[in-house]
């Protein structure tokens, strides 16, 4: 054989050999994530932010950024200013607020509901066991218009609607204003949401002559009013506009998240220590108890997509401001 010829086979081989080589390096590149400098979650300081707290105290997403930070909002006014900014990237929020954005043009997506139940009714009356019995009475409730607010409307219409006398609602700025109120007695019953459920009776317990009692909680009301939606999505994981369309990070976001719900839920003393490096006002045992409490189990929006729509359908038909109007498309529904 020639040198030519022997070169020639070289080169045809190694040709082969590279055509060979080829997909596969295109799949590894193609399979290798995206990393960003920054990731920041955000959300409020409820239950349903634990899990985000504990992602960027463990580094979670480290294929995806270099940094991950968790931030906290007090509003859903000011969750949307951060979405706008584009401050944010994946922030807990109450299950309508996603689907307003997105009916409003802002390409915004859900991807997952992890808190079903966080709503607790909370009296100095023994006799207040249920929403029932605050028919005739006041309650203070410190929600205007965000989830808490159309789902208290609701059941508190359902009841009138059956001819329970109507509930006196007592709006109050804030949870803290509405849990001043009611150890200084000038109240008797409040909705609050977890941890300030547990903190109010934790802060009653302090208090000498203060005596409070936990009753129903909204889902339990709300399961025997509405017995067609038993379960309430109640809140979540969204991802802002920028990062919605990156389908690999987002089912990033909600694997770890599922993994960081069950964390919390299986050591609630431990998630209270790394929830107080970012709340240290509120007291370990009311974190502890709020987190025992709450019912954190994470599933992706598309799996949790006939709750959404059901919750979605009666709160068009009653209140259909809080989804601006109309059910999102079924690409709302995420990762």
């Amino acid at each position: 054989m020639s040198e030519t010829t022997l070169h020639i086979r070289r080169r045809l081989c190694a040709a082969a050999l590279g055509a060979a080589l080829l997909p596969r390096l295109q799949t590894t590149l193609a399979a290798t994530p995206r990393q960003r400098d920054l990731l920041t979650l955000a959300g409020p300081g409820a239950v349903v932010s634990y899990p985000l707290m504990h992602m960027a105290a463990t580094r979670a997403l480290s294929e995806y950024a270099g940094k991950l930070q968790f931030r906290l909002w007090q509003t859903p006014d000011q969750l949307r200013t951060l979405l706008v900014n584009k401050d944010i990237d994946f922030s807990a929020a109450p299950s309508t607020l996603p689907a307003l954005l997105h009916n409003r043009g802002m390409p915004v997506r859900l991807l997952n509901i992890s808190v079903w139940g966080i709503l607790w009714l909370v009296s100095r009356n023994p006799e207040v066991k249920t929403f029932s019995d605050l028919a005739g009475r006041e309650l203070v409730a410190p929600f205007q218009r965000d989830l808490p607010a159309v789902l208290l409307d609701t059941l508190l219409q359902s009841q009138a609607d059956r001819g329970l006398a109507p509930v006196a609602l007592r709006r109050t700025r804030d949870a803290q204003d509405a849990i001043a109120l009611v150890l200084n007695g000038q109240a008797e019953s409040v909705l609050l949401v977890e941890p300030m459920a547990s903190l109010l009776l934790w802060r009653a317990a302090q208090t000498s002559g203060v005596t409070l009692h936990r009753a129903q909680s909204l889902e339990q009301a709300w399961r025997g009013s509405f017995p067609e939606q038993p379960s309430l999505p109640q809140a979540g994981v969204m991802a802002a506009a920028g990062v919605a369309e990156d389908a690999a990070l987002c089912r990033a976001v909600d694997l770890a998240y599922a993994e960081s719900a069950r964390w919390c839920a299986a050591n609630p003393e431990a998630c209270a220590d790394l929830v107080r490096e970012h709340l240290p006002h509120l007291p370990k045992p009311a974190v502890v108890t709020a987190i025992r409490g709450t019912r954190l189990d994470s599933r992706s929006a598309r799996d949790a997509r006939p709750e959404l729509e059901a919750l979605y359908r009666l709160l068009a038909s009653r209140f259909p401001q809080p989804i601006g109007g109309d059910l999102p498309p079924v690409g709302f529904y995420g990762p």
